[in-house]
């Protein structure tokens, strides 16, 4: 127990230090135009990663609910954007579609 903080700062800095050392060596220079449409798809990519795999298991049973949702929430995302409403509105779409289906 005597040792706990010191190795809780030890892994902060092994953590921290990664991520701040490219923020410090790159502030100052300018990334070439295809490097930085590169790095700006990578949000897009990881989320797609993340969600997607996780969309078709939620509800095995049904995938018509699944589409029903997904494309509710593609829909309003890009027509209006924000994230409270796609989602509460593909949750919705879903539970109705399998609501009319029992």
């Amino acid at each position: 127990m005597d040792n706990l903080i010191p190795l809780i700062l030890g892994m902060a800095a092994v953590t921290y230090g990664p991520r701040m050392i490219p923020f410090f060596l790159i502030s100052g220079t300018q990334l070439p135009v295809r490097v930085d449409a590169f790095l700006k798809c990578i949000p897009i990519a990881a989320i797609g990663a993340l969600i997607i795999p996780g969309v078709f298991s939620a509800i095995p049973g049904s995938p018509l609910a699944v589409v029903m949702g997904m494309g509710f929430a593609l829909i309003v995302g890009f027509w209006r954007g924000g994230i409270v409403i796609p989602v509460i509105g593909s949750v919705a779409a879903a539970y109705m579609v399998l609501w009319l289906s029992q």
